[in-house]
Order: C-alpha cells, then sequence, then structure tokens
C-alpha cells in the first residue's frame, strides 16, 4: 500500500534539528486529571504532552466530548505539542477475523475524533508483532511476516486518510517486539508519512535481556523513522514504568544515539506514578541528557 503521497504540515512529527544542536526537551504522558499539577512544568519548557484518557473504552463509548473540552480549558493557551496514547485493550493492529478488524478500526477512529477534538498530532497505538521464535532468527516473509503485514494494512486503510485528514501522525509503539526488522518492514510496506516508529525504552530493554538488541541499538536501526519515545526505566523483570534511574538502562547511550538521528523525536515520560514526574526529569537533566 503506498501512500507516499500522503503529505501533511504535521504529519512529520519528529522536527529537524536545529543548526545549533541543543539539549532535547523532554515530554510527559498522564490523564486529564494530574494536568493542574504539571501545568507550569509542561507550559514553562513548551513541552510534548501525551493524554492517555482515551485508552480506555469506558471514555470512547462515553462522554469524550465534554473530556475534551475540559482538556482545552485547562491547556489554553499550551505552547507544545499535544498527542494522545490511543485504545490498546484487547486489541490488535492484526485482526485475523474482519469483524474482530471492523472493532479496531472503529476504536481507532472514534480516538482519532477525540484527537482531533484537543488538536492532538500524534496518536499511540500498539505494535501488533509477538513473534514465537528467538530473538536471533527474523521474523520474516517466510515465517508469515507477509501476511500479518497484509492485515496490518488492511486495519489501517480507513484509518490513514483520517490521521491526513486532522494532521495526525499514528505512531506505533514497541511493546512484545524482539527485533526492529518486522516493524520498519510494517512502515517501508505501508509508506505513508503519518505512520512512524514509537520506542518504549523499558518495552525494549526487556526484549534485550531476551536476546534482542539493547534500546540505543534500537534507536540506531529506527534512524528517521522514529517519531516518538516512551521515557521508562525497569529492571527488567516486569514493565515497571520507573523513573529514569531506578532500574537498569544504559540512559547515556540511549540518548547518545538519539543525538546521531537527523530528527528530534517526541520524548515522552510515562510513568506508572505520574506525581513522580518531577524525580524523572530532574534525575535527566541534571546529567545533561536532556532539558
Amino acid at each position: 500500500m503506498n501512500n507516499a503521497n500522503m503529505m501533511s504540515k504535521t504529519a512529520e512529527i519528529a522536527a529537524p534539528l536545529p543548526e545549533k544542536v541543543t539539549l532535547p526537551v523532554l515530554g510527559a504522558a498522564m490523564h486529564a486529571e494530574d494536568l493542574p499539577a504539571h501545568l507550569a512544568w509542561l507550559v514553562d519548557g513548551a513541552r510534548d504532552l501525551e493524554i492517555q484518557d482515551a485508552i480506555t473504552p469506558e471514555l470512547l463509548d462515553g462522554d469524550w466530548q465534554a473530556r475534551a473540552r475540559q482538556i482545552n480549558e485547562i491547556l489554553q493557551p499550551y505552547p507544545g505539542r499535544v498527542g494522545i496514547h490511543g485504545p490498546f485493550l484487547s486489541l490488535t493492529l492484526m485482526a485475523q477475523d474482519p469483524q474482530i478488524r471492523a472493532v479496531v478500526q472503529a476504536r481507532l477512529l472514534r480516538a482519532l475524533d477525540f484527537a482531533e477534538a484537543i488538536g492532538a498530532t500524534h496518536m499511540v497505538t500498539h505494535s501488533p508483532f509477538d513473534f514465537f521464535g528467538h530473538p536471533m532468527v527474523v521474523h520474516a516473509p517466510a515465517h508469515g511476516l507477509a501476511e500479518q503485514i497484509d492485515l496490518v494494512a488492511a486495519t489501517l486503510e480507513p484509518v490513514l486518510p483520517k490521521l491526513e485528514q486532522i494532521d495526525c501522525t499514528l505512531v506505533i509503539e514497541t511493546i512484545r517486539d524482539r527485533h526492529p526488522r518486522p516493524l520498519l518492514t510494517l512502515l517501508d510496506t505501508i509508506d505513508a508519512p503519518c505512520v512512524r516508529m514509537s520506542i518504549d525504552v523499558g518495552h525494549v530493554y526487556i526484549g534485550h535481556l531476551l536476546g534482542g538488541p539493547t534500546p540505543d541499538q534500537w534507536v540506531y536501526e529506527a534512524g528517521p523513522r522514529l517519531a516518538h519515545v516512551h521515557l521508562q526505566d525497569t529492571d527488567g523483570d516486569l514493565d515497571r514504568h520507573w523513573p529514569p534511574g531506578m532500574g537498569e538502562i544504559n540512559w547515556e547511550a540511549f540518548f547518545g544515539a538519539l543525538n546521531t538521528l537527523p530528527v528530534r523525536p517526541r520524548l515522552i515520560i510515562e510513568l506508572v506514578d505520574v506525581a513522580q514526574l518531577p524525580r524523572a526529569a530532574e534525575w535527566l537533566t541534571a546529567r545533561g541528557l536532556a532539558r
């Protein structure tokens, strides 16, 4: 599916680097109820913000318009870029059953209605790849990858025009991915500027302990197709979503890889306890990795 002609002014959400390279700016993910506590920090830094309310089916089936109005009232005026985390509970982009695929499409389109209502220019969705094999065995067309990509393309067929219409980019987040190649092959096949990669650093670190590449190597492999990052730390035993510095991730190596890119992905601190956001930001800024 070639959608190379689907260009928009905000499709490339990873901003080009300025001539004089400066430290990357940290953003954060949170629900609407957490905005007042962190609004000053977000506004002062014109930071990227990710609203996570649209994850839940209760919002999408309820009065999401009222929630959007509430968010707009809190954020006006807001100098930074806004995105959302889209729905993923019980959903997969790789649905083979046409009726299940229709449900996934409906959820994504409703979430994009919510995104449009708050002026969001990115939406996170989850990678569908969960290869039942050794990480050193590349998930390739001979192992079913081509058929899986066809299923994802079918799921996204009505979603891509909506993304283009509202100037929003779908960023596909690494979840159980053990190797970058399947997700990159998916992006190359869809070939739409409104679909890019998102790396969750904690997720790929757990994958590394199971035989996959290190988090920094994921960045090198993704290159300019990387538009979004979830910053969270872990010890590798569980998906902790701890503040950076609490776990085992080599953050110097990860940010060093980010600094080689020709673009700046949105850097979203995503914590299980949003109250620890100041601690997370201070740890990274104190080490000269971001601001």
